[in-house]
């Protein structure tokens, strides 16, 4: 093989799904390669088709997909007419995946150290005793401390950043000669998210390895890939190296999707062609929601001493204000927010919300509480957070029927109405969460949480899974929500650029605790901490 020869060249890649309404086609003549220490970005939204073309390649598409056009060319090797005995021995040894949630690509009943020593035991020659130490130098590499005692643990013992390395561990086990990275740093706070790329790209180069990136954040692509495919609709758009798609995108598509991703210099109206604001809420009178020297404190499994998760944390939130909680995973956001939404008790501290402490009321009771319609969520994951044998109308209606009095055809009113509000077609009321699309299921958490007229929704990164022009779409229905009805927000986020478009001021957490808060522009354009520093500089930014 010379030089000039791609490690691997997919051509008129065509791949069909039966399905019970007929032939659907989800990718159709795609092509791309990508050539031995090279990384390749396949950007686009979902449904483009970019995870199904990485199936493809390793043949692991559904029963009911088919390749029916086109070729697969891995070193030297047609992939698209090799037997299973090829593809087991390729899979893992010579191509690796890592797929985009880390937790279910591992088995929680078996500890991530045996998990690495079975990829290990199917594709070399290793015994049992020389997997164990080849497992922990896998661990080693991905540098997670104290490799020999995470060895023995299991996925629900590690952070999401954690579980993370050990899939990337399992994938560069046998050193194969291609990566393909499916949404690898989707969920993942930004310092996590640079460490976990840098140590892909890292790798990549000192094994010359070819790697392929699949993602809808075009600041990742830019950041850490040499080219980018765009696809739309199961087809590639435009290929570029990245500097050029960046600075002059020839496809209406590309120019459409650089312009949805949100940065530290954009404003929410440029993120639609039509103009959205949200006023900024200056603080006046006695605050919505007042929280001091809030504490929560976890036991530790088998000893007597406790650990900190939220550390006498103060903020205040303001009628119709927007603040924004950042920092990385583990540092007490989603604990504080469970004590907030009265789903946790607290160790200590008050949590004054309409003048009442609500900190003073077992969670177990706040569910029936009078100021439970006045504080609503919506979830980070808008499929996991919905019912999936409910339709959306029953999802939407479901606060109404456990905490008002309206009558039957009253919520079915009142459920148009907030349809129409967040944008939701009316004929979808009746789907399932399976029949949306990410972004109408996002839709529909919040209509649910605004179903009672609330004074303050916790938004826990409601965008974090969201493709950029879906993302655009739901900030702009927040601003426009928070506008029209004067609804408070605590936005919950890893990502600062999301803050800098949707948020008045912002706290940073680090620890359990507050480092610094202060208004939006201020505390991202002259940061005071060196944490704060730290995480500016992990964002990726486009050129």
């Amino acid at each position: 093989m010379t030089a000039a020869t791609p490690l691997l060249a997919i051509h008129d890649l065509t791949v069909e799904f039966a399905t019970r309404r007929g032939t659907v086609r989800a990718i159709e003549q795609v092509s791309l390669s990508v050539a031995r220490g090279e990384t390749l970005g396949v950007v686009g939204e979902s449904g483009s088709g970019k995870s199904v073309s990485a199936y493809s390649v390793l043949r692991i598409l559904d029963r009911a997909g088919r390749i029916a056009q086109g070729s697969i060319e891995f070193s030297g090797m047609r992939l698209d007419q090799a037997n299973e005995r090829i593809l087991l021995d390729i899979r893992g040894r010579e191509i690796s995946m890592i797929f985009q949630n880390p937790r279910a690509a591992l088995n929680p009943i078996r500890p991530v150290g045996r998990q690495i020593e079975d990829v290990l035991l199917q594709h070399t020659r290793a015994g049992r005793s020389n997997a164990r130490n080849e497992a922990i130098k896998a661990l080693q590499a991905v540098r997670i401390a104290d490799p020999e005692q995470r060895y023995h643990a299991y996925p629900f013992e590690l952070s999401g950043g954690m579980c993370q390395r050990v899939v990337i561990a399992m994938a560069l086990a046998c050193r194969p000669q291609l990566l393909i990275a499916d949404e690898p740093t989707t969920g993942l706070d930004v310092t996590t998210q640079k460490a976990v790329m840098e140590l892909v790209v890292e790798l990549s180069r000192e094994r010359r390895m070819a790697a392929i990136l699949i993602t809808h954040d075009l600041g990742l692509a830019a950041a850490y890939c040499d080219r980018i495919v765009v696809m739309e609709q199961g087809r590639v758009v435009e290929t570029a190296p990245v500097k050029t798609l960046f600075q002059a995108p020839q496809h209406p598509y590309t120019q459409r999707l650089l312009r949805s991703t949100p940065r530290l210099d954009s404003q929410i109206r440029d993120l639609l062609p039509e103009p959205h604001s949200a006023p900024v809420f200056p603080p006046h009178g006695a605050p919505l929601l007042e929280v001091r020297d809030l504490v929560r404190e976890f036991p530790v499994h088998g000893q007597t001493q406790t650990v900190r998760a939220v550390d006498g944390i103060s903020f205040t939130v303001h009628q119709g204000e927007s603040l924004g909680l950042v920092g990385e995973s583990g540092c007490g956001k989603s604990t504080t927010s469970a004590m907030l939404m009265r789903l946790l008790d607290v160790s200590s501290g008050h949590i004054v919300f309409k003048g009442e402490n609500i900190a003073a009321v077992p969670a177990a009771r706040f569910a029936h509480h009078p100021l439970r319609g006045k504080l609503q969520m919506v979830f980070q994951d808008p499929t996991d957070s919905l019912n999936p044998r409910w339709t959306a109308e029953h999802s939407i209606a479901d606060p109404l029927v456990r905490l008002s009095d309206l009558s039957r055809r009253q919520r079915r009113l009142r459920v148009q109405e907030l349809a129409e509000r967040v944008g939701l077609p009316s004929n979808l009321l009746s789907r399932f969460p399976h029949q949306l699309s990410g972004g109408q299921k996002a839709r529909v958490g919040i209509a649910r949480a605004i179903a009672l007229d609330p004074d303050l929704v916790v938004l826990d990164e409601p965008t974090a899974a969201l493709d950029v022009s879906v993302q655009a779409v739901v900030l702009n229905l927040l601003a426009d929500l928070r506008a029209d009805l004067g609804i408070s927000y605590l936005f919950i986020t890893h990502d600062l650029n999301v803050v800098r478009l949707i948020c008045d001021r912002v706290m940073v957490m680090q620890a359990g605790t507050i480092l610094e808060q202060g208004p939006t522009e201020q505390v991202l354009s002259h940061p005071q901490h060196a944490y704060t520093r730290t995480l500016l500089d992990a964002i990726p930014h486009p050129p």
